[in-house]
Order: structure tokens, then sequence, then C-alpha cells
């Protein structure tokens, strides 16, 4: 068995385990993020990996890191919520802690984790992953292997065109589906329709004090499970543009599997039922046709460690270790 680390970087918190070759974490460790810091958040990913180094036999680090990284999976090329600007993360971790490091997209090492061992690991050919969080992230498998790009940086699926002209992202396109599609998207529908339309939004209000300024993504979840009107119409307008990027990777890659991640799934079917009944009605064509069925993720928190870890695995010849 070979055992390997994962780490998961992100905005506020490194967390790193111990990962078999069954998907399994053995050992967990965490530490905040000094995100404003560049070489004190590669000293605490470096703190990370050596207490459980210490006390595992590991073959090899992988890195999951929420930016842009390059196709030899080495350098940060930008990251929106760390200080890292074409940083060479592997190279710095690897000869601090002496051993072989990969660096991969955190939707990546995610979705890679649900295709290996979560929602698609009965998937033996391809799988895309859409991550719906405050943004709109995602991962693609096809032929078994992640679609990184000729520089590394794609799936991208958050920033597919959605509604031209729409409303302007901070990609700096207008339109993108992450405008329509995230965990922002919902709390602004709820907040608009809360303003215009109090009467239906009776529920939501009361959970937020009657301000609809305050209304927060965990407040629409527990006032639509309750029955609040305006919060089920909100996941309703965002599990529709959802449906909608769903069948239009689906028209143009053909996955066995389709799996929804990311914080806004805790909401079950108040999401993925309108996406299901949106998908069905934009592929209604191919209806007589196999196609890919949606599932939500399995694997929560745990994805980001889990699929660093194995992608690690997968790039370190057998028998190699510390350097």
């Amino acid at each position: 068995m070979t055992l390997t680390i994962g780490v998961d970087v992100g905005g506020t918190k490194v967390a790193g385990g111990v990962v078999d070759d069954d998907g399994a974490v053995l050992a967990r460790t965490r530490r905040d993020t000094p995100a404003e810091d560049v070489g004190k958040t590669r000293d605490v990913i470096i703190e990370v990996v050596g207490e459980l180094a210490e006390e595992h036999p590991v073959a090899a680090v992988g890195i999951g890191a929420a930016g842009w990284i390059d196709a030899h999976r080495s350098r940060v090329l930008f990251a929106p919520n760390l200080a890292w600007r074409d940083e060479p993360l592997r190279d710095y971790v690897r000869d601090a802690v002496g051993l072989p490091v990969t660096v991969e997209n955190d939707a990546n090492v995610a979705a890679w984790a649900e295709f290996r061992y979560g929602a698609g690991r009965d998937a033996d050919d391809s799988m895309i992953m859409f991550t719906i969080g405050t943004g709109v992230g995602g991962g693609i498998v096809l032929g078994g292997e992640l679609v990184r790009g000729a520089n590394g940086v794609a799936a991208e699926l958050g920033h597919m065109l959605a509604v031209p002209n729409g409303h302007e992202c901070g990609c700096g396109r207008f339109g993108c589906i992450e405008q329509y599609a995230s965990g922002t998207a919902l709390v602004r529908l709820a907040r608009a329709g809360a303003r215009q339309e109090p009467r239906r939004a009776e529920i939501l209000l009361d959970l937020a004090g009657g301000d609809p300024d305050a209304i927060a993504g965990p407040m629409v979840t527990a006032a639509a499970r309750h029955g609040d009107e305006i919060s089920t119409a909100a996941f309703a307008q965002v599990g529709h543009w959802l449906g909608i990027g769903l069948a239009d990777l689906t028209q143009l890659l053909d996955p066995q599997v389709l799996v929804v991640g990311g914080g806004v799934v805790e909401a079950g079917e108040l999401l993925l039922g309108p996406a299901r009944e949106t998908f069905a009605d934009h592929l209604a064509q191919r209806r007589l046709l196999p196609m890919a069925e949606i599932r939500p993720a399995e694997l929560g928190n745990t994805a980001g460690v889990i699929g660093a870890a194995d992608l690690a695995r997968r790039a370190v010849p057998a028998g190699a270790g510390r350097l």
C-alpha cells in the first residue's frame, strides 16, 4: 500500500491528510491560512506536511490550491484569495520536505476524488463535476484523465456564457453562468424577492431579523426547507441555470456521470430537482439515447485532500519516497 499526503489550500484554512490506496483518510491536521503573506502560507503547508510525514511513511505530496496552476503542475500562476502570483510552490515545498510534490487546482482535485472514490466511482471513462459555492468551479475527466488544457487552466466551468450582456462577473466578462448558478446568485435572488414580495418571504425575513440585506445562504436553505416561497423560487432559478450548464456540457462532451458539489448542494433536491428538470427539457431530442445521471457529490470537505493525495500517488513511480 502506498500512502500519500493531500493538502487542500484555501483562503481560510490549510487542511492535510494521509490517504491510502482506497481513498481512506488515515490522519488529518489543519491550520489557518495566512492568506496575505506568501512566505507564511508556504511555511504553513510545510508544517502540515511535516507533521503528517513524521508519523506515516508517505511517498509523495499533492497540493490542491484555489487558483490557476501551470501545465507542469508546479507553479500557482494566480490565486484570487491568496497572495500567490507565479509562485513556484512545487519546488519550494519539495525542497523543504524531501518528497515529490504535485500541485493542482482545487476544483480539479475535488473532481478527481469524486471520480475515483465518490459519486463518479462507477464511471470508467468520463465525468464532469460542477462545484457550486460562492462562485462556480468544476473539473472534467475524459478518457480516465483530468482535462487540464494546453496551459493547465481548463475547466473554468463557471465562466461559460449564460446570458449575453448579463451581470458583470469578477473575471471581467458579462453574463457568466457563475452569476446565475452560484451561492452568490442564490442570495441575490432571495434578497431581491424579499424586498419585492415580503409576504412570500415571511419565513426568510424572520430568520434575517426583518432585514433583506442580512439574508445569507444558509438562511435561504433553511427557509426553503420550511416552505418559504421566495427561497424556493431562488433555488428554482439557480437550479434552472445549473441545468442549462450541465445540458450544454453534455452536448459537447457526452460524459458518463455529472456530479454537483460545493456548499449549495447541501440543499439537495431544492437545487437538484429544478436542475434535473431543466437538463431533461434542454436535451429533449436525446431522451431516447443514454444520458448522464446528475448526482450530488459524496466526499464533502475531504474531497480536496483525497484527490490531491491520489494525483500525487499517480505521479510518482512505484517505490519512490523521500529524496
